[in-house]
């Protein structure tokens, strides 16, 4: 990171960290969109399985790398303020955190699977996958928060880059794992689904190893002495991040779950209405990293323009990035309306499912504009360190407004399971809407208190 002083400077700063961490969020949801579609190309059945353990999974795994993503602006301030010989202790501490609320995780889930699959009203075939798709997933659990934790310190440097190069060297290697475990190829066992979950838990393994050889050995990083000189734990410092970290955890755990809810609520449905919900889910998920990556970026360089008390350039970098939000969801817009019965067949060749998934893909088209617009925000306000609001609207916007309508329109109107999907429209909405006008007022009362302290 170094400060700009022209639009056009701040544009080619933006672009050279957004470009990366874009490539990066992408490759990484890759994953994800990969195990999908190779599962569903091995059955519904299978499909709808690793549907109802990602519906589990990813939320519990986002919200607590949303707790690590407190590291990222923790250190920008720090490097925009020059006070970069506190960098390595703090982001030491992070990883211990990050193994420490693995732990936790695990334990948690080992204890909770069954009692929570055995309420749901599921086929046994699905059961069965979800139930083990999770416990192989589970294997990689400390090394996935570790990793994203020293992937957000290498980011909040401004080398995007380097993690973008990381995810890169681990995706062709996912699906291969893939082929292998869930088709039974190269000796392998066949293993449906649940071979889903083993690919992606050595991934997150490999991932780990190359990011902790790149700290240790490349320059700015190796000079911070992260995994060569070690302290001891230290709850004050775990507690200021997670002062950070928890509400923006929890804010991003309350606007991903909600997508696992209705996948939950889905499973009053048919086989195929889950696995033509998921599929659909999955994509518009995969358009989603786009808007999250603008978020993130903005997240540095507002963060970095803060520390250095620059609130006129962090402005300028907020609305750069919802202008491209904005520009982004026209994009995506066009893609799945154009592509929807493509994008279907991706996933299963089932006519009902491919019918059902692209109804589902029309309701995507209206909710990722709220994404779009909405995203960009959270990530400017996360620079700012104003975390708190981000908290309290994902609550209110999505479970208190979003799926509650969600469930009247689905239950009591002839729209059906497509009635949640427009809740999801309702409640992401609200919540973009919301968060806008608190962005408006941070910057107004910063600009004052600037303007004061100068004169």
């Amino acid at each position: 990171m170094y400060q700009t002083n022209t639009f056009k400077q701040k544009l080619k700063l933006f672009s050279v960290i957004l470009i990366p961490i874009l490539i990066t969020q992408l490759s990484m949801y890759a994953m994800n969109f990969f195990d999908t579609v190779m599962s569903g190309n091995a059955g519904a059945e299978e499909l709808a399985g690793v549907a109802i353990g990602s519906s589990l999974w990813v939320p519990i795994s986002t919200g607590i790398n949303g707790i690590l993503m407190a590291i990222s602006p923790i250190v920008a301030h720090l490097v925009g303020a020059k006070d970069e010989k506190a960098v390595p202790e703090t982001v030491r501490q992070g990883v211990y955190l990050a193994t420490a609320l693995g732990i936790v995780v695990s334990v948690i889930g080992f204890l909770l699977i069954n009692p929570i699959l055995n309420y749901m009203d599921l086929e046994e075939q699905v059961r069965y996958v979800a139930k083990y798709y999770l416990i192989t997933i589970g294997i990689g659990i400390i090394p996935l928060f570790v990793f994203n934790l020293v992937r957000c310190y290498i980011d909040a440097l401004g080398h995007t880059r380097i993690s973008m190069v990381i995810i890169l060297m681990s995706l062709p290697l996912n699906i291969l794992f893939n082929y292998m475990f869930i088709f039974g190829k190269f000796g392998a066992p066949a293993l449906g689904g649940i071979g889903a979950g083993i690919a992606t838990a050595l991934t997150y393994w490999l991932a780990l190893g190359i990011s902790i050889w790149i700290v240790l050995k490349i320059r700015p990083f190796s000079k911070h002495k992260i995994f060569s000189q070690w302290s001891r734990p230290s709850l004050r410092v775990w507690w200021d991040q997670l002062k950070i970290g928890v509400p923006i955890g929890f804010s991003i755990f309350f606007e991903v779950s909600i997508f696992s809810a209705v996948t939950l609520f889905m499973s009053a449905y048919s086989t195929y209405t889950i696995a033509a919900h998921q599929a659909a889910i999955n994509f518009a998920s995969f358009l989603y990293m786009v808007p999250l990556s603008v978020a993130t970026a903005l997240t540095i360089a507002v963060g970095f323009e803060v520390g250095a008390k620059r609130i006129k350039d962090a402005r300028i970098y907020s609305y750069m990035g919802i202008i491209s939000g904005v520009l982004i969801a026209f994009v995506s817009g066009f893609i799945l309306l154009a592509f929807d019965d493509q994008i279907a067949r991706l996933y299963n060749g089932n006519p009902e499912v491919v019918n059902l998934t692209k109804q589902f893909i029309f309701y995507a088209i209206f909710f990722q504009f709220a994404d779009a617009f909405g995203a960009p925000i959270q990530g400017s306000l996360r620079g700012y360190k104003d975390v708190n609001i981000t908290f309290w609207m994902s609550l209110v916007s999505y479970w208190l407004i979003g799926l509650p309508s969600g469930f009247l329109l689905a239950n009591y109107t002839d729209f059906g399971p497509f009635g949640y999907w427009m809740g999801l429209i309702i409640g992401l909405s609200a919540g973009a809407i919301i968060l806008f006008g608190r962005m408006l007022y941070l910057q107004r009362k910063l600009l004052k208190k600037f303007a004061a302290e100068v004169n």
